[in-house]
């Protein structure tokens, strides 16, 4: 059953030229005349920066690869829609903080959920929440990778989705309130479909401190890697 919205165990909040005159100088006797000497050989301008690699965050659209106990999942980051949510994700990516968390939150017909659990459902410690960019244009559709977060707009942290169906009514409507104000999409799924396919699938049950929609066999991502 489609849920209406994530729930609050979803993220956890921070326990926080200027001229000048030239002076005067006494008029100098003319030089007797010399030889003129050849003019120095111009030399190659070595390149800006030439040995420097291209730092992948700048790229115009970054991609991360979530290296999954199921396979690999890479996702293609929207700056230029997003640019918080990118900037966030790709910090926290930099960190390893997401290195040995699960996708704690699986929902077949709805989502896949991580990012925030250890394997034994420890909640991690995060930075404080961003704004909440969900009126950029971009909807929650299959495939789509948007920030998971509480009632308040505006508390997402370190938490992700991927939605495994179209989500439309998680789009932005208006700033009135939670409900309306939407999840922001930052990235897509531009690889690994399919093991997002087989994850949504899996056996789900209560466990630790999460109510319900846990994977009885933990789905781990053991790396997050910015590879673009």
């Amino acid at each position: 059953m489609l849920k209406p919205y994530l729930l609050a165990f979803a993220l956890l909040l921070p326990l926080s030229a200027v001229a000048q005159d030239k002076p005067k100088t006494e008029a100098k006797p003319a030089a007797a005349k010399t030889e003129a000497k050849p003019a120095a050989p111009k030399t190659d301008a070595k390149p800006a920066e030439a040995a420097v690699a291209a730092d992948p965050a700048k790229a115009a659209h970054p991609q991360v690869v979530l290296h999954t106990s199921m396979g690999d999942i890479t996702i293609e980051l929207y700056p230029d829609k997003a640019p918080k949510s990118v900037e966030n994700f790709l910090q926290y990516t930099k960190d390893g903080f997401y290195n040995g968390t699960v996708f704690h939150r699986v929902i077949n017909g709805f989502m896949i959920q991580g990012g925030g659990f250890t394997k034994d459902l420890t909640q991690k410690r995060t930075r404080p929440a961003i704004q909440n960019e969900a009126n950029n244009g971009l909807s929650n559709l299959k495939g789509t990778v948007a920030m998971a977060r509480t009632n308040d707009p505006h508390s997402a942290t370190a938490q992700f989705f991927i939605n495994v169906v179209d989500n439309k009514r998680l789009d932005y409507v208006s700033d009135q309130s939670g409900m309306t104000y939407g999840y922001a999409v930052f990235g897509k799924v531009v690889g690994g479909l399919d093991v997002v396919e087989k994850m949504k699938a899996v056996e789900t049950s209560a466990q630790g401190p999460l109510p319900g929609d846990v994977p009885k066999i933990a789905i781990t991502i053991d790396k997050a890697e910015l590879v673009k």
